[in-house]
């Protein structure tokens, strides 16, 4: 039995760049000797989750099948801001009741069960979809799926915080990230190779394999060895809306940290016009969806472990450097959708640009991710994680609706210029934040 522990125990020194997995710090005793395990338990529940948030992106995919089953134009617009403001408004509200248990991972356990039956109705409506009643299915379908997300989202970070030691949780989601970049890289050539095939199989398919990539999710946290926590302190909803504004005014580092939060916004958003701007030269063709999953799967596989080092290094600067990369790629896809030339009516300079971005994103949602991990305590961490949440998922849906609006009005590349701007603000922002870890 001791060989297994210490090979597990030597490959996660490895991943981590640390010398002693016996060296943990701000989690409980007990779980230290369970780290390298549950290390790797985080790991592959994270590449479940992360594969299939790939496989249903709001960005990139359920666009393709709106359009597949005819569903109107404007009903597009509204994906990216219910699958982020679905999974981000509700947490405060569920940050009391999971504080209240000893143990979270059940909740995270939860959350990634009912992802999966979302998935498989999407992947139902692929095939039997159609027109409006269609896509009001599929927008029906993705508000629980959005939902279960929050629920694993605060859970996650809340087991995570309990489980992995500072200076390794960066590691952790950065390798995550490869291996499901990995993945989503061979599902985009499968995608291109059925390039000519009916496109509402394909995407079934594609969806399935979300469902079950899900059910890997749940199976791996269930498994995770979960030290009891403080079970003092839960709170009501309003208790806890009341005590998380409070806690706006007193923490200035929490109420910068969120104002740069919601600037970097403009990356999440940005990303379907890039997409759009692409899909306009290569249509419904499948083709054109392979080549945008395989630049994406392949940015993630290579930047996120280059992310993870960074954010445990420094997640104030990773914040910082995303926003910078934010603004070029901006520039870069207004450009293109502006320059003459008979190569600018090809996907290929935009699935360029889309895979740049896809880099920089990761670096924004690893940083982010990080610094507010590292920001709280043990005792505060699920309420910070649930309030900036929920304030982000706020703002998705009002500044989504705004920017959808804009988009019908202004046109894509026009408003791409516009998330430049929001993004120079949120270079500016990450530079008040302290270092944290």
């Amino acid at each position: 039995m001791a060989g297994p522990n210490i090979s597990q125990a030597r490959v996660f020194e490895w991943l981590t760049g640390d010398e002693d997995s016996r060296l943990c710090a701000d989690i409980p005793e007990q779980a230290c000797a369970e780290q390298p395990r549950n290390f790797f338990l985080h790991l592959w529940a994270s590449l479940g989750n992360k594969l299939a948030d790939e496989l249903s992106s709001a960005r990139l995919v359920l666009p393709w099948l709106m359009g597949i089953i005819g569903a109107p134009i404007w009903m597009v617009g509204l994906l990216v801001p219910i699958r982020e403001s679905g999974a981000l408004l509700p947490q405060i509200f569920v940050a009391g009741f999971i504080r209240l248990k000893p143990k979270r991972k059940g909740v995270w356990v939860l959350g990634a069960l009912f992802q999966a039956l979302a998935a498989f109705a999407l992947a139902v409506l692929a095939l039997v979809g159609s027109g409006s009643l269609g896509g009001a299915a599929v927008l029906a379908v993705l508000v629980l799926l959005s939902l279960a997300r929050g629920l694993s989202s605060i859970a996650s970070k809340d087991v995570m915080g309990k489980t992995i030691a500072k200076r390794r949780r960066g590691a952790l989601m950065g390798w995550s990230g490869s291996l499901a970049g990995g993945a989503t890289l061979a599902a985009g050539g499968v995608l291109m190779l059925l390039g000519n095939q009916p496109g509402n199989l394909s995407l079934a398919v594609l969806l399935s394999v979300a469902a079950f990539s899900w059910l890997l999710n749940a199976f791996c946290v269930a498994r995770i060895k979960e030290v009891p926590g403080a079970v003092e302190g839960g709170e009501s909803a309003w208790d806890s809306i009341k005590l998380g504004l409070s806690l706006l005014k007193k923490d200035r580092t929490f109420l910068h940290f969120n104002v740069a939060r919601a600037l970097l916004l403009s990356s999440a958003l940005a990303l379907p016009y890039i997409a759009l701007l692409g899909q306009q030269q290569s249509g419904s063709d499948l083709g054109g969806l392979g080549l945008l999953v395989v630049v994406s799967g392949l940015a993630a596989m290579v930047a996120s472990p280059v992310w993870g080092k960074l954010a445990d290094q420094s997640s104030r600067r990773v914040m910082r450097n995303a926003a910078i990369g934010t603004v070029t790629c901006c520039l870069l896809g207004a450009g293109l959708a502006w320059l003459p030339g008979a190569w600018t009516q090809s996907v290929w300079p935009y699935a360029l640009v889309y895979a740049l971005l896809v880099i920089v994103h990761h670096g924004v949602r690893l940083g982010r991710k990080t610094y507010i991990v590292d920001m709280a305590s043990q005792d505060d961490r699920a309420l910070y994680v649930a309030l900036s949440n929920t304030l982000t998922g706020l703002l998705m849906l009002v500044v989504g609706g705004v920017i959808g609006g804009l988009a019908q009005w202004l046109g894509s590349a026009a408003l791409l210029l516009l998330l430049a701007l929001t993004a120079a603000g949120a270079v500016l922002s990450a530079l008040k934040l302290p270092e944290v870890e």
